[in-house]
């Protein structure tokens, strides 16, 4: 790599980071996902799974908040703070690679749709249109009860239900991308459907998909804790997966409001900061929306 092209690139960040500094929301979102990440990836320098065990807790049932148990304990005596904590582990976890899958797919099927002319990218468009008039949630709560619960099939579930809208979104990006003068100066030279793919519509694609991607993350949490709620889990502690454990234990006619309320603002707060640093960046990487304060 050049002096010349790593000097462009440095200044290309620096606009970047200048353009993503000046969105309050983003940055708002930035630091609390900076927050929630840091946390889950600490977790278990300082406590582990055995939080969650039924049987080493001998706290009270539904104590309510204290300075012994700051959030207040669950049915059997576990601290809810420690139980959140381990918890973001599998949320977070989940949520990123299944946005991942979703992404990954989406855009194979977007590019080779917008690419390809014709009967294939009519016969990809089809098969995207019926994964989206597809119900996701029935659909990934089907597989991933045919599947079997396990971190790896909830993750498969919600991804391969979820990409659809991906896909049409890079595929109007594929076309206008395709549309340019130097594209068709590439196929003149001799560039073949990989070189054109790759080296040009990708890379003009790729702000896009960055600000799907975090939209997609926020997406695959709130249905990994709809799907835990509804009772398909990957057998370990979620967010999804206490707020199920406070209906089954009737916590709101107990009173123990702090064991529906802890998970859920956890959701909410994590969803919310995936969301405003998403419109951020599409706020930054979009000329059409440049300049705007988010």
């Amino acid at each position: 790599m050049s002096a010349i092209t790593r000097t462009r690139r440095r200044q290309a960040l620096g606009r970047f980071w200048d353009g993503f500094r000046s969105q309050r929301g983003g940055m708002a979102g930035l630091i609390v996902l900076g927050v929630a990440v840091t946390l889950a990836v600490v977790a278990p320098l300082f406590i582990d799974e055995g939080v969650t065990s039924v049987v080493q807790n001998t706290g009270p049932a539904f104590d309510p908040p204290s300075l012994a148990y700051p959030f207040g304990t669950d049915e059997s005596g576990r601290s809810i703070l420690l139980m959140v904590w381990w918890g973001a582990r599998t949320s977070l976890l989940i949520g990123f690679l299944a946005a991942l899958v979703s992404v990954g797919i989406g855009t194979v099927f977007g590019i080779a749709a917008g690419h390809f002319r014709g009967w294939i990218g009519a016969l990809l468009m089809r098969v995207t249109d019926w994964f989206l008039v597809l119900p996701s949630l029935v659909t990934a709560l089907v597989l991933a009860a045919i599947l079997g619960g396990s971190t790896f099939t909830i993750i498969m579930a919600i991804g391969v239900t979820s990409w659809p809208s991906t896909a049409r979104l890079i595929r109007a990006q594929t076309l206008a991308v395709e549309a340019r003068p130097y594209i068709e100066r590439s196929k003149a030279l001799g560039g073949g459907h990989w070189h054109i793919t790759t080296r040009h519509v990708l890379p003009n694609v790729a702000p896009l998909l960055l600000a799907s991607t975090t939209l997609e993350v926020a997406s695959a949490i709130v249905t990994e804790s709809t799907l835990a709620f509804l009772g398909v889990s990957a057998n370990k502690t979620s967010w999804g997966t206490m707020l199920r454990g406070s209906y089954d234990w009737n916590a709101a006619s107990a009173g123990a409001w702090w064991y529906i309320l802890i998970p859920g603002l956890c959701i909410l707060a994590v969803v919310m900061a995936f969301t405003l640093c998403g419109r951020a960046l599409e706020t930054v990487l979009n000329p059409r929306l440049r300049g705007a304060k988010a």
